[in-house]
């Protein structure tokens, strides 16, 4: 009996040691750290993620920074990677830090995030068309609304936002937020007839509407997240009309908890604009990142459902049509922004205008 509980002593010693053993040596998560667009936090802290990404041996850990702050106020070399929203903060990265290496695994619109009795009344100005479960929002028809500064109160036959106030889109701060930066190349088109700027010099009859914008909005957040989230909670009369990103809407939405109420409605800005979410690696951790988000399947399936587009629109389209979200099939009337130098050098001389005597800080 002795001998027999010795063995089995022995067997467990030997079985918990080689436990322990595989536990100590078996290979860790490489730790990889990046600065990423607040829109894209949920995704990289999302449990599947995590697992889907340490099962190929990395362990991603992200900051939040809005994506002009990516490439104008950080040391970038302490970082594996970036993750900006936005082709012009991508290039302005890549130009200064000589990173010939990006991938662009995701992409979303930019949409305006409103209300039914908003969108109605759009329609009823011949601003909006109703396409059956979301909005076009003519921005040639609004373009003059923005221009001569119209109020609310002044739009016939409006019942529904009777209010003192500037007919608006609530946007971020375009000196450090990609979302804005976007806003502004779309309206710098509009503007000039309908076509991208070409240069600053074409962009100066236009450049006190376009600093408007945003000059006249106020206090405005760094990142997309913050307006998203004052139009869940503070309603229609702080919030009428906000642009976003629709990956942000989609998300809400899939949800299923409340936040998104029956009466928010998306308007799809006609002509719009893609953001491309492009990720710059600095390190092989980072490259190996950016190849797993370009190609792996569930990190794709994943992404889709935070509303963030990719090259399977079948996966993309099932999703949204399980959790009841009706969106375009296609959208069609999409531009580009204008290229990385003018469209900084606009956003630089609207920098200059927050110096001024009544700017804002």
């Amino acid at each position: 009996m002795d001998r027999t509980r010795t063995i089995f002593v022995a067997i467990l010693g030997v079985t918990a040691v080689t436990i322990f053993a595989v536990f100590l040596f078996r290979p860790q998560p490489d730790p990889v750290v990046g600065l990423v667009g607040s829109e894209k936090i949920p995704f990289f802290q999302d449990e599947r993620v995590q697992e889907a990404l340490q099962s190929h041996g990395l362990d991603v850990t992200v900051q939040k920074a809005g994506s002009r702050e990516i490439a104008t106020d950080y040391n970038l070399t302490q970082y594996d990677f970036v993750f900006p929203a936005g082709i012009p903060a991508a290039q302005k990265i890549q130009q200064e830090h000589n990173a010939s290496t990006s991938y662009s695994p995701f992409f979303t619109p930019m949409v305006i995030a409103s209300w039914q009795p908003i969108a109605d009344l759009f329609v009823q100005q011949d601003l909006a068309s109703d396409e059956g479960g979301y909005y076009l929002l003519d921005m040639e028809k609004l373009l003059p609304l923005l221009q001569n500064e119209v109020r609310w109160n002044e739009l016939e036959g409006n019942t529904v936002l009777p209010v003192n106030q500037s007919i608006l889109v609530r946007s971020t701060d375009v000196r450090t937020s990609n979302s804005a930066a976007m806003y502004l190349a779309l309206m710098s088109y509009v503007a000039n007839d309908n076509n991208i700027v070409q240069s600053l010099n074409a962009a100066q009859a236009n450049l006190p509407f376009l600093s408007g914008l945003f000059l006249r909005q106020g206090l405005l957040p760094s990142s997309t997240q913050e307006p998203f989230e004052d139009y869940l909670v503070k309603g229609m009369g702080h919030s009428p009309i906000v642009i976003i990103y629709e990956a942000q809407f989609i998300a809400q939405a899939a949800l299923q908890n409340g936040t998104i109420l029956p009466e928010m409605v998306l308007m799809y800005p006609s002509p719009t604009i893609f953001t491309e979410h492009v990720l710059i690696p600095f390190t092989d951790a980072g490259r190996q990142l950016g190849e797993l988000l370009d190609t792996d399947p569930e990190l794709q399936r994943l992404a889709i459902e935070f509303g963030l587009r990719n090259g399977n629109l079948a996966a993309f389209r099932q999703f949204t049509s399980e959790h009841n979200i009706t969106l375009p099939d296609t959208i069609v009337n999409v531009i580009e922004p204008p290229s990385y130098e003018v469209l900084e050098g606009l956003i630089q001389l609207i920098e200059q205008t927050y110096q001024q005597p009544g700017g804002q800080p």
